[in-house]
């Protein structure tokens, strides 16, 4: 009696595991988080130029690049130091520099941020340089933070008489914790009574199953309705009475949505990439591939003329030509799903180059159903 239990066991099992193709698989969802942000909580761009000193001669040719030695004149007329009028300056160890760096949402004055490093001039490399104080500002043409500190450079270059070898970009650097923010950008997060989500990709499906999920958790929490979809790309949330926005989008940023993608193919012919949606369908095509190969041969024959019949000797032209189509076939393409659609073109056994011309071909005929992105 248990040997037949464990047959039936095995058998459901068995049947079980043969029907999970067909069974409907998890659907994958994002936190809200993910899927959009508040409109207004943004990073801010700063931008400054600066010098980098101590270089072990990798810095500017000062004589090609009179704004760097310029910098340093104002630099030492700062600190009080005044050079005679005429006086040419002949370093090697100074480099002129952009430093850029971004701002990060509720900046508070005191806190550091990473700033970037990037020569403007011809030096050959910032490694073991210092950036010199700089005032970085935004576009307001207000100053938000000063950087100074050690670069940090990931490249290097080594040159020797006959041969010169490059590692990364020796011209770059960063400086991690490099700068102080000196002013804070005005923001009334927790002034705000309606809260704007931004969706990072627009649609309207994904924008309205956001504002559902919102609305069952207030309904659930506080009893009301908050969110309404405006748009593909814009949400809007009022924020319930006895709680801060922070606690309440806190609250509301983890819920999990289900979203939506267009299908989408994006095709880079230069890099040869190849990107598919898992949305993306093809209907039933027979499909022809094959790459001609036309050879011509140019091989002419030297002719000599019979003996005693004082004839010249001559040159025959003779051209041979080969035509061939290696690896052609025709194939039947049917992409119900996205495994389907690329098993049908791995068995085609093309290169990257060949599947973007199928996939253009299957465009113009109508065939694919998303939209064909050339890069």
């Amino acid at each position: 009696m248990a040997m037949n239990i464990g047959k039936t066991l095995r058998g459901v099992a068995i049947v079980a595991a043969s029907l999970l193709p067909f069974l409907p698989q998890p659907v994958q969802a994002e936190r809200i988080k993910d899927l959009a942000s508040v409109q207004g909580v943004r990073n801010n761009q700063l931008v400054g130029y600066g010098l980098v000193v101590g270089l072990d001669g990798s810095g500017d040719q000062t004589t090609q690049t009179p704004f760097t030695v310029q910098s340093i004149i104002n630099m030492l007329s700062q600190l009080g130091v005044t050079l005679p009028p005429g006086q040419s300056l002949q370093l090697r160890n100074v480099a002129a520099v952009m430093v850029t760096a971004v701002l990060p949402p509720f900046a508070k004055p005191g806190q550091q941020i990473d700033i970037t490093v990037s020569s403007m001039g011809n030096a050959k490399s910032l490694r073991g340089g210092t950036l010199v104080m700089t005032p970085l500002k935004a576009a307001d043409g207000q100053i938000y933070a000063v950087g100074q500190g050690s670069v940090i450079v990931s490249g290097f270059t080594a040159q020797g008489q006959a041969q010169q070898l490059t590692q990364g970009v020796p011209t770059a650097g960063r400086v991690p914790n490099g700068a102080l923010v000196e002013r804070a950008v005005d923001a009334e997060f927790e002034d705000q009574s309606v809260l704007t989500l931004q969706l990072r990709n627009p649609d309207f499906s994904t924008a309205i199953r956001i504002a559902d999920a919102i609305n069952d958790y207030t309904g659930q929490r506080f009893g009301m309705r908050v969110a309404a979809e405006r748009d593909a790309r814009t949400v809007s949330v009022k924020k319930p009475k006895g709680v801060s926005a922070a606690r309440f989008y806190a609250e509301v940023e983890n819920l999990v949505v289900e979203s939506d993608t267009p299908a989408k193919v994006v095709v880079d012919s230069r890099t040869g990439t190849i990107v598919i949606g898992n949305q993306v369908r093809i209907s039933r095509v027979a499909i022809s591939h094959g790459t001609l190969t036309v050879r011509i041969t140019e091989a002419p024959k030297v002719v000599q003329p019979e003996p005693f019949s004082k004839g010249e000797t001559a040159v025959e032209p003779y051209t041979a030509i080969d035509a061939s189509q290696p690896n052609a076939r025709v194939a039947v393409l049917d992409g119900p799903n996205l495994e389907t659609l690329v098993s049908g073109l791995n068995r085609l056994g093309v290169k990257p180059d060949g599947i973007i011309a199928i996939l253009q071909g299957i465009k113009s005929a109508g065939a694919l159903q998303a939209d064909l992105v050339l890069q």
